[in-house]
């Protein structure tokens, strides 16, 4: 699949196109999956699912959600709680920087988000999934292009695997003070290069990541 897309085909806000064909097809249960981190130096990468629901009462409640990295941190963590409080069923699953290190970045995510969908507490009958393909799970799935902008399911996961790993790391900071996890999240920010050129890797880093493999 082509990793670009003609932009007509991206609507203004993430809708409800691809769900509402598969629940026509009688697949009620479909979880969006998304992750966070996967370009970071250091952290886990993270991944959620979500199930939304399908009564209008119920989904007019997520009309502000939309990919995270539209977001401001205060809108994030507001979608967050009506996201968690009013889905059908919602799940978080990470890899380690170490298991990130051992199997590479790509399967990692996958781990990560056959994880979320363990956690989900009720089975899906089919995966909107942002890109990536999981060629381990027997479900079903849609692979999108720019899925966290067409898909509100998507969507809703990109915003709490966003929040979920943003937490993580500032509770990782505390243990890791002059790294400042908290400020940059462990993305490869000018200032996070700048610490580990002074005072090398945590154990949270991701070694095989440059420019950690030649420091």
């Amino acid at each position: 699949m082509a990793r670009r897309i003609d932009p007509a085909l991206i609507p203004e806000d993430p809708d409800l196109s691809f769900e509402r064909a598969l629940w026509k097809e009688g697949l009620l249960n479909v979880a969006g999956v998304d992750e966070a981190g996967r370009g970071c130096l250091a952290g886990p990468v993270m991944a959620a699912a979500v199930i939304l629901p399908r009564e209008e009462e119920q989904l007019a409640l997520f009309s502000a959600v939309r990919d995270s990295k539209q977001l401001t941190r205060s809108a994030r963590e507001r979608e967050q709680k009506i996201i968690e409080k009013n889905c059908l069923a919602w799940g978080i699953g990470s890899a380690s920087n170490l298991e990130i290190d051992l199997y590479g970045i790509v399967p990692a995510t996958r781990l990560a988000a056959n994880r979320a969908l363990g956690n989900l507490g009720l089975a899906p009958d089919h995966l909107l999934v942002d890109y990536l393909v999981l060629p381990d799970n027997p479900l079903p799935q849609t692979r999108l292009v720019k899925g966290d902008a067409r898909s509100l399911s998507i969507a809703a996961a990109s915003i709490l695997a966003k929040t979920h790993r943003d937490a993580l790391m500032i509770t990782l900071a505390h243990s890791y003070p002059a790294y400042d996890l908290g400020k940059h999240k462990g993305y490869g920010t000018a200032a996070h290069r700048e610490i580990i050129r002074n005072i090398g890797p945590s154990p949270l880093h991701r070694l095989s990541f440059a420019p950690l493999r030649s420091e």
